[in-house]
């Protein structure tokens, strides 16, 4: 969790010896960092007559929205000593490096910021798109565009004294050159995870007493450039040229300071990426200093001013006090107040302006769309077993549908999915049970259960209950995280492994309940009577109780082109064998090609292949691309194996009011404890989910909203009970993975790893607003051409969730450390902070609590897991009053910091 503070400001040297040729003459060097807040500067003076090494050292964890006083920029140069030939066997030489951090310029106070900017802008030199790729060329095209600038009056342009002054060869010999350069300055950034260097970008300094004045260029490179460690995706080089004898405010260091604090801001970046001409270059460049100065002279804005840079901070979270929860509604009053302005432009972004994102929102809701379907199509056959038919695909897909686009429509926050999930369907699976052992209507108990969920709900939102997630640290929710995972991953292998799933049909009618979907593989997946639903298709129009005569002369068009093979048969009608291995052997070949085909897809943008653009696009359509291919494979591919399909029901209509009367007292206080228990769960998933949706270094701009979600989950819930639709609530992780699939993410190359910051998220309305809609739409397409969807590509879907959400979750990394040579540890901030020993001690803890989650939520005694919701909260003190006795508190602020 980042801590607001002065950056530490002591000085840091490092001296070492370099082995290479005869020692050439003095030297400078001069190097900074990357990510998106402060910046560095090094400077390198004196001789070294000793090997010394030395790494500064950064006590706090800085967020800035914008550079302030407190700020700096670090700053380093190097000297390379006149050693006689004689006196360095080998070809040695002493390399003296320093370091110092240097102050952001702020734009309010210190006039001489605008001015250098308004210099710049008056004889500007611009290089946009440059083809170079070596350093050397791209320095010299930036001296030749000086050199041939028409207000240049600078008497001695040598451009080779020049490039011998940049970099710390000058003067070496041949067989001696250390190539590198004298004075730099880039962006770093302290973070829980360590120092981060802004690779995008170099600014390159000279002096020089050729020179009259000052002199600034900068060039946009075409591609990304790899020039060395921390310089390995450079994008943007800034050089300034400037004469030794000048005011301190004036000095090339000074000019430098000016650009480097511009080009801190990673959105800044971006936007200069976009531009097309030098008019619109420069323009970015006064948008930026308006937006600086203004954060400047309001530190109010800091806070809020992240929305506008996209730099956010993250203070830690208050102690709770009851006056927090006072008075009733505060929250969601400041929910609306705080969303309300922006919601329209939940639906022009994108769409309207400049950064128009037209193509990522199709590829987008096209995901969304086949990642919320196929659970629903999964859960809804569950729900079917289940309840005897009470609640059945038709039913899933229009509580989804319906659900989806009122929450997409007046959410506050509308990139958290919702989804209807297994936990939902185990609460569904005891409602019935009930209902069967006393006698009492499903469909009127589970519409009171479901009212009093919304009840409680609503409660939680009025008195601001959700601050309470707030005592849940990251460590706890990247168990539930984890667990949530494991479901997906289980109840596909369970689903899989099942033999009972090749027996004879009566076999398969087993009642038996099973951790969710793997009891909709176990009874419909190899089931063999197919005799028992008419071909006659029916469709929405239908479900909706309109004309008949209407609903088939629409299916009939669509149901004649389909191939016989694919119809259902008549009633009464079955096949002569069970499925044998073969079924059992191609199951296994599409689940396993589904996942390796959108998982490879999803990855695909990491790849060298292609343009940037249709990696991108390939890898946003991971989902769509695999079900579809697989989905083609198993239905014409190998049509002479037969695989059941879901069932199918005609004649049922979707929506049926419960008759609320017909329960006693009894039956109604018995539905009110179920539904408290079931509160627990949705207030725990829902305002879980939407925190990891909202995490910081997601970098949304439009503020949050949990208490007035939560009253909206509330309401819509309750009539979706009345209807006899399912639950549904924020689901993990398509929501994470909803706000991945919108972000403009930049990568950057840190000791041979790879790291990825997202620079901006789209926030809008219309993914979800558009999947919502499509998923209604789909029940147009029951019963085909949904059935051709294997229950193999289904289960591929759910282990390419698993493995896709498991992807930066730090219990996992931590566990993998087990696996691997220390020598190939990750350089992560905790294992330069905290002994190896504790981080053990931790992970281990962390399992046990996984476990102990895993043996409630997984059990085969359904009461059992319904107070599953109980051990998540259990865990908040584990958290605070267990873990500090086992481990020192500040080993556990290292390894439990916030994202």
């Amino acid at each position: 969790m980042g801590v607001d503070g002065p950056w530490d400001q002591r000085e840091s040297e490092r001296k070492y010896v370099e082995a290479r040729g005869p020692p050439p003459r003095s030297w400078a060097w001069h190097r900074n960092s990357e990510t998106g807040r402060p910046a560095t500067t090094w400077r390198v003076e004196g001789q070294a007559p000793t090997l010394q090494l030395s790494q500064p050292v950064l006590n706090n964890t800085v967020y800035k929205p914008v550079p302030e006083q407190s700020s700096s920029i670090m700053s380093q140069n190097g000297y390379l000593e006149d050693v006689a030939e004689n006196d360095s066997p080998g070809g040695c030489g002493l390399l003296h490096t320093s370091r110092k951090y240097l102050k952001l310029k702020n734009f309010e106070e210190e006039i001489r910021a605008h001015r250098d900017l308004d210099g710049f802008l008056a004889r500007a030199s611009i290089i946009l798109n440059e083809t170079a790729t070596s350093l050397d060329d791209v320095l010299r095209a930036m001296l030749c565009r000086l050199a041939h600038d028409p207000q240049n009056t600078e008497p001695d342009c040598n451009l080779d004294l020049f490039m011998a002054m940049l970099f710390t060869d000058a003067g070496a010999p041949t067989e001696g050159k250390a190539h590198l350069l004298s004075d730099t300055i880039q962006g770093v950034t302290a973070t829980v995870t360590g120092v981060q260097y802004q690779q995008s970008w170099i600014c390159i300094i000279c002096t020089s007493k050729a020179l009259l004045r000052r002199h600034v260029c900068i060039s946009r490179l075409v591609r990304p450039q790899n020039w060395g460690e921390n310089s390995c995706e450079v994008r943007f080089v800034i050089l300034v040229l400037a004469p030794p004898k000048t005011k301190s405010t004036k000095t090339a260091t000074e000019v430098a300071r000016t650009f480097a604090t511009m080009f801190l801001d990673i959105t800044f970046r971006q936007e200069l990426l976009k531009t097309r001409t030098e008019e619109e270059f420069k323009e970015a460049l006064v948008r930026q200093r308006q937006l600086l100065t203004m954060v400047s002279q309001c530190p109010a804005l800091s806070a809020k001013g992240y929305s506008m840079t996209s730099i956010h901070i993250h203070r830690p979270p208050k102690p709770l006090k009851r006056k927090d929860f006072l008075p009733v509604g505060k929250g969601i009053r400041e929910d609306i107040a705080r969303r309300f302005p922006v919601y329209p432009l939940d639906f022009t972004d994108g769409i309207i302006g400049k950064n128009k994102a037209v193509g990522k929102y199709i590829t987008t809701t096209l995901f969304l769309y086949f990642a919320c379907l196929l659970p629903t199509i999964a859960f809804g056959s569950l729900n079917d077993e289940n309840t005897n038919g009470a609640i059945d695909v038709q039913k899933t897909m229009a509580g989804q549908g319906i659900g989806g686009l009122l929450y997409a429509l007046f959410s506050g926050q509308p990139l958290v999915v919702l989804l209807t999930t297994a936990p939902l369907a185990l609460y569904i699976q005891v409602i019935c049970g009930i209902c069967d052992d006393y006698n009492l209507d499903f469909s009127t108990f589970y519409a009171w259960t479901g009212l009093w969920n919304s009840f409680f709900l609503a409660l939680y939102a009025l008195f601001n209950l959700s601050l309470i997630m707030r005592l849940f640290k990251r460590s706890t929710e990247e168990i539930i995280a984890l667990f949530i995972s494991i479901t997906f991953m289980l109840d596909a292998v369970k689903g899989m492994a099942k033999k009972e799933s090749w027996a004879s049909s009566s076999r398969a009618q087993t009642t038996e309940a099973c951790w969710p979907v793997s009891t909709v593989f176990q009874k419909y997946y190899y089931h063999h009577d197919f005799g028992t639903y008419n071909t006659e298709s029916t469709s929405l129009v239908s479900l909706l109780g309109l004309s008949t005569d209407l609903n088939t002369s629409l299916h009939t068009a669509l149901n004649s082109s389909l191939p016989a093979s694919s119809l259902q048969p008549t009633p009464g009608s079955h096949q002569a064998d069970p499925p044998g291995r073969e079924t059992a052997v191609l199951s296994l070949l599409i689940m396993l090609g589904t996942l390796w085909l959108s998982y490879t897809l999803y990855q695909f943008k990491k790849s060298p292949y292609l343009h940037p653009y249709m990696r991108e696009i390939l890898s946003d359509c991971a989902l769509p691309i695999s079900v579809l291919t697989f989905s083609l494979i198993c239905s014409y591919g190998f049509r002479e194996i037969k695989m059941s399909q879901f069932r199918y029901n005609p004649n049922k209509r979707v929506f049926e009011a419960a008759e609320m009367h017909s329960l006693s007292l009894g039956a109604i206080a018995s539905a009110m404890g179920l539904g408290f228990l079931l509160s627990l769960l949705f207030f725990i998933e829902q305002n879980l989910v939407a925190a990891l949706a909202n995490a910081p270094e997601n970098r949304l701009v439009k503020g949050t909203a949990y208490h007035w979600d939560l009253l909206l989950i509330a309401i819509i819930n309750s009539g979706l009970s009345l209807f006899g639709l399912p639950w549904i609530h924020a689901a993990y992780p398509h929501s994470p993975l909803h706000v991945r699939a919108l972000a403009l993410v930049e990568e950057r190359v840190e000791n041979g790893h790879i790291y990825e910051t997202i620079v901006n998220v789209k926030e809008t309305r219309l993914t979800t607003l558009g999947a919502s809609i499509l998923v209604g739409f789909s029940l147009l397409l029951l019963p085909f051409p949904l059935q051709w969807i294997p229950k193999p590509v289904l289960y591929g879907l759910f282990l390419y969730i698993a493995l896709t959400s498991i992807d930066g979750n730090q219990l996992f990394e931590r566990v993998a450390l087990l696996l691997k040579d220390q020598t190939s540890y990750p350089p992560t901030h905790y294992i330069r902070r905290v002994p190896q020993r504790k981080i053990h001690y931790f992970t281990g803890l962390q399992v046990l609590q996984l476990l102990l989650l895993c043996a409630f939520g997984m059990s085969n005694l359904p009461y059992m897991k319904m107070i599953f919701p109980l051990i998540m909260i259990v865990m908040i003190p584990i958290r605070y009053n267990l873990l500090p006795r086992i481990i020192e508190a500040k080993y556990l602020d290292a390894m439990d910091a916030e994202h």
